[in-house]
């Protein structure tokens, strides 16, 4: 940056109030209820998912939930 921004207390001009269009934490912080099971997969599914998470930085379990809520989702009649 060449220009420094120069700041005052003088009056801004035209100003827009904007009304508050986030969603308030509560709503973002949520926590789908969740059950605990035992379930055995293959190693080279396993090792795909640690991957792909690794790389977005994301816990594999966590793909591998979204995956089948996915699945389900598209198949509950």
């Amino acid at each position: 940056m060449k220009n420094k921004i120069k700041y005052t207390d003088g009056p801004m001009g035209d100003v827009k109030v904007v009304t508050d269009f986030l969603p308030p934490p509560s709503e973002l912080a949520f926590r789908e209820e969740t059950v605990k099971v035992t379930l055995q997969l293959s190693r080279a599914s396993v090792d795909y998912f640690k991957k792909e998470a690794e790389i977005h930085h994301t816990p594999y379990q966590r793909m591998i939930r979204r995956l089948l809520d996915d699945y389900t989702e598209k198949h509950v009649h």
